[in-house]
C-alpha cells in the first residue's frame, strides 16, 4: 500500500473517532454570556436533590445528619451534575451568623468541585421570612450596589412585609411571605443570593414567586432584583453566570418575551389510582402541572424556545387531613406530600416508578426533566430520622432507601 494511502487511511479512521467522540461527549459549558441549551439540558439531565447537601452535620443545633460521607459517595458514583437545594434557610435565619454553615459549606464545594469542576450546586432563597430575620447583619456591600448610604443595621422584617397585610402570618406566627416590591425584601434576597455566589454556588431557586409577587403583576420588582442578582454574578461567580429558577404553576415568568428565569421548575403532581391503592401516574393537564405548559420565550442566554427547558421534583409539603385516601382535588398523594408518597412504597416499585417517571417525561415532554430524589424531608411514619435517601442501603448509611442503583443505570443508558 502506498504511503499516501496510508495516510489517507489513518486520517479516516482518525475523523471516526473524533466524530464518535464528539457525539457521546456532552457539554456543560456556561460563562459571562451565559449556557448554551445543550447545556442546559445536559444539566438538568443529570439533576437530583440533596437536601442540606453543603450544610453543617447539625444544621438547627438539634437534629443530626450523620450520613454526609455517603452522601458525597453517592454523588460522585452517579457522576450527578446538578445538585439541587443543597443550602438554604426555611427561618431560622440566625444561623446565617454563625461561621459553621458558611465554612463547612465552603470547604464541601471545593471538595467536589476538585473532583469535578463542572458540578454545580443550587441554593435557595424561599418564600418565607421570620423574626429571626432582625438579627442579620446588612453588609456594607449590598448597600453599596443598591446605591444605598452605608447603615449599621439589621435586616428588618416588618420592612418586608406587604402594606396590605397579604401573607402576614401566613406560615404561622411571626411567619410571613415577603414582599419583593419592598426595597428590604430586595436588599434581603440581594444578600442572600450574593452570599450563595461567593461560596461557589452556579445556581439561584427562588420558590413559589408568585407568592413572593403578591404586589407585583408587572413583574417590575422581580425584574429588578434578578438583574442586580445577575449582575452580581458577572463579576463574583465562578463561572461569571448564576442559573435562576423558581416554582412556576403559569409556565414561567416572561417579560417582554424574554423570560427572567433560566428554567422554569415544578413538582411532579402525582395523581393517584383509586382502584390500586398507593399507586399514581403522571397526567398532561392534571390540576397545575406544568407538562406541555413552559412557555415559549427568549432565555436569559439569548436564545429563543418553543418552551423553556424545565424540572419536575418529588416536592416535600407535609401530610393532608385525610391519610391513604385518593382524592383528585388535593395536591397531596394518597394523603402524603410527593417525597414522603415515594417513601411509603415497596422498594421494587420506588424503583418501578422512577424509571416509568423518567421515561414518561422524555416521551411526553422534551423540554421536561426529572430532578432525581437523593436526600429530602418526609413527614409521612417512618424509621428513617424522618428523612429520605436514595442510597443503596448499608452499614454507611443504614437508612437508606435503594434507588441509588436505579438512578445511576438511566443515566449510564441515556
Amino acid at each position: 500500500m502506498k504511503a499516501s494511502n496510508i495516510l489517507l487511511s489513518a486520517s479516516i479512521l482518525l475523523s471516526i473517532f473524533l466524530s464518535c467522540t464528539n457525539r457521546t461527549e456532552k457539554t456543560y459549558y456556561l460563562d459571562g454570556e451565559g449556557i448554551s441549551k445543550e447545556a442546559l439540558s445536559n444539566y438538568l439531565d443529570r439533576s437530583i436533590t440533596m437536601v442540606y447537601f453543603l450544610m453543617p452535620d447539625k444544621p438547627e443545633g438539634r437534629r443530626t445528619y450523620p450520613y454526609h460521607e455517603d452522601d458525597i459517595r453517592m454523588v460522585k458514583d452517579l457522576k450527578a451534575k446538578f445538585i439541587g437545594r443543597s443550602i438554604y434557610r426555611w427561618g431560622g435565619e440566625s444561623l446565617l451568623n454563625t461561621q459553621a454553615f458558611w465554612k463547612k459549606a465552603k470547604t464541601l464545594i471545593n471538595e467536589m468541585h476538585s473532583f469535578d469542576s463542572d458540578m454545580i450546586f443550587q441554593a435557595c432563597i424561599f418564600e418565607v421570612i421570620t423574626q429571626d430575620v432582625d438579627s442579620v447583619k446588612i453588609p456594607d456591600w449590598v448597600f453599596h450596589d443598591f446605591n444605598l448610604p452605608i447603615e449599621n443595621r439589621h435586616f428588618s422584617y416588618m420592612d418586608m412585609l406587604n402594606d396590605e397585610g397579604k401573607l402576614v402570618d401566613h406560615w404561622r406566627k411571626g411567619s410571613s411571605v415577603p414582599d419583593v416590591s419592598k426595597l428590604e425584601t430586595q436588599l434581603w434576597f440581594y444578600y442572600l443570593a450574593g452570599s450563595y455566589i461567593s461560596l461557589g454556588c452556579e445556581a439561584i431557586h427562588i420558590g413559589q414567586v408568585g407568592l413572593i409577587g403578591m404586589n407585583d403583576p408587572e413583574l417590575e420588582s422581580w425584574d429588578k432584583t434578578l438583574k442586580k442578582i445577575r449582575k452580581y454574578a458577572q463579576k463574583n461567580a465562578r463561572r461569571n453566570w448564576v442559573l435562576i429558577d423558581a416554582h412556576v404553576p403559569t409556565g414561567g415568568m416572561v417579560k417582554d418575551g424574554i423570560s427572567l428565569l433560566d428554567f422554569n421548575s415544578f413538582p411532579l403532581r402525582i395523581k393517584e389510582i383509586p382502584e390500586k391503592p398507593y399507586e399514581g401516574i403522571l397526567e398532561v393537564g392534571y390540576q397545575d402541572a406544568i407538562y406541555t405548559k413552559s412557555k415559549g420565550c427568549i432565555s436569559p442566554s439569548g436564545w429563543e424556545c418553543e418552551h423553556l427547558p424545565y424540572l419536575v421534583e418529588f416536592d416535600n409539603y407535609g401530610r393532608g387531613k385525610d391519610a391513604n385516601i385518593a382524592d383528585h382535588e388535593s395536591h397531596y398523594v394518597w394523603g402524603w406530600d410527593e417525597i414522603s408518597w415515594l417513601s411509603l412504597q415497596p422498594e421494587e416499585y420506588r424503583n418501578e416508578w422512577i424509571k416509568y417517571a423518567y421515561n414518561w417525561l422524555k416521551d411526553t415532554d422534551s423540554a421536561g426533566h426529572l430532578e432525581m430524589p437523593g436526600f429530602r424531608m418526609i413527614t409521612c411514619p417512618n424509621e428513617t430520622e424522618n428523612s429520605y435517601r436514595a442510597n443503596t442501603k448499608s452499614e454507611d448509611c443504614p437508612f437508606g432507601y435503594s434507588q441509588e442503583e436505579t438512578i445511576k443505570k438511566l443515566w449510564t443508558s441515556d
